[in-house]
């Protein structure tokens, strides 16, 4: 029994547990697990010291490289951050803070909430936004359950050129929902409009978009949204949060449900999170939404106040009346994602996403420049944009990390086929001097034998 990790104070406790469960045996216990899943053992070092412990990690860390320049994008950014961001949030009063379900003692937290819902509606063009959820991926999938609960449909159609994480959570926590999800092939780099049109009838639940896309082409999706409306269906856009201060909002678009990740805001590169999910929508679809609302009120006394208006969640209501089974919004990074967008106003995040765009359009004239270079596609872009090599862009990035240059995501680890393509992303924090190293750099390998 030990080799699975405990050990049974005697052989009476473990078949009293084993019958309490209705097995006979640990095998039969853990039969469900195949077997080159299971461990067999847990081979654990001899246990030392915390000032050894600390050496060991100091060591290892001193080994990461901490100073390469980034041009690597694919929904997650290497933007500015003002140092008042970590400073302000990292308070004790925000640091502790977890669900508030007493208003008396939590109107801080609230309004902090209050707040954020208040920015990503500004930033979206959106009616309503709920206190955030996990992340970009938990977001779409929570977009496509709520289409489902308002339409009582399963068929969803899906852009792709969607961001293919994206589309792995959207498929593995739909997995048991019976839901169908038919990719469109796109066209130069985003959505093909006319056959997603083409598609629409009264079976789809809702077309999932993405703008810009995961190849960064940008689009106008106003009559796809109509078209979608005609059929029954609703509208789900995925965002770039910065870019909505330089392109046309979801809520121009007429779009129903907007969706996306806030790491853009005021949340580092952290090695894949926590990041921050977020997710708008129109005030008459606002009880089909997950998570929670904060709202504001007044107390008796006429005072400003804030509290949950909505909560509809299986911790609160009924199990099969409730909207989602999240446990917990990411209220710290919604916390900081808040202090940023108050810190840079509706001026400097236009100036950030002025200012990638044009880096991104200086980058792309630079590096198609370079002989055998061309642009993947010929769609207006917006800070992001896919290149293609005369050799295979894993091998080149390899290269180019060893000169201190993160060039950009190699898109044959996504899409077969694309082995050659390079995916680069600017950003406001890049300069053009080195913008040009990353061309001559890029020049320089792609000259090398293999």
């Amino acid at each position: 029994m030990s080799n699975y990790g405990f050990v049974p104070h005697g052989s009476e406790d473990l078949s009293e547990m084993l019958a309490a469960v209705g097995v006979s045996s640990v095998e039969e216990l853990y039969s469900a697990i195949p077997e080159k899943l299971r461990i067999s053992k847990l081979d654990l070092p001899a246990g030392i010291s915390e000032y050894e412990v600390s050496k060991k990690l100091h060591a290892l860390a001193k080994k990461n490289t901490s100073d390469l320049v980034c041009f690597m994008g694919g929904g997650f950014y290497d933007h500015f951050i003002p140092a008042a961001v970590d400073a302000i949030a990292s308070r004790g009063e925000f640091t502790t803070c977890y669900t508030p379900y007493q208003p008396e003692v939590a109107q801080g937290t609230l309004q902090t909430m209050f707040e954020f819902q208040s920015g990503m509606c500004r930033l979206t063009g959106m009616e309503v936004s709920n206190a955030s959820v996990y992340d970009g991926g938990s977001a779409v999938f929570e977009a496509a359950a709520m289409s489902f609960r308002v339409n009582g449909r399963r068929r969803f159609l899906v852009d792709g050129a969607m961001n293919p994480i994206y589309r792995n959570m959207l498929e593995s926590y739909a997995a048991n929902m019976n839901f169908e999800f038919v990719e469109v092939a796109p066209k130069d780099g985003k959505a093909d409009k006319e056959a997603i049109a083409a598609q629409l009838d009264d079976t789809v639940s809702a077309v999932i978009l993405q703008n810009p896309s995961f190849f960064g082409c940008v689009d106008d999706y106003t009559e796809t949204a109509e078209a979608a409306r005609k059929a029954g269906a609703l509208s789900i856009l995925i965002c770039y949060p910065l870019s909505l201060a330089y392109l046309k909002t979801p809520g121009e678009m007429g779009i129903d449900i907007a969706v996306g990740d806030a790491q853009s805001l005021g949340l580092p590169l952290g090695f894949g999170g926590p990041y921050l999910g977020f997710m708008t929508t129109s005030k008459k679809l606002a009880r089909k939404m997950p998570g929670r609302i904060c709202g504001e009120t007044h107390d008796k006394n006429g005072n400003r106040g804030f509290v949950l208006t909505l909560q509809a969640r299986e911790q609160h209501i009924r199990r099969e009346k409730a909207t989602s089974n999240i446990c917990s919004n990411q209220n710290l990074c919604a916390i900081m994602a808040t202090i940023h967008l108050a810190l840079m106003g509706k001026e400097g995040l236009y100036e950030a996403a002025e200012e990638s765009a044009k880096n991104a359009a200086y980058a792309l004239k630079k590096l198609t420049a370079i002989p055998g270079v061309k642009a993947t596609f010929s769609s207006p872009s917006f800070n992001e944009f896919a290149i293609d090599l005369p050799k295979p862009a894993s091998k080149v990035c390899e290269k180019l990390l060893k000169v201190g240059i993160a060039a950009g995501i190699p898109l044959g680890e996504f899409f077969p086929g694309m082995e050659n393509a390079l995916l680069v992303a600017l950003t406001e924090k890049r300069t053009i001097e080195e913008i040009d190293a990353l061309a001559a750099k890029l020049e320089a390998a792609l000259k090398e034998e293999d």
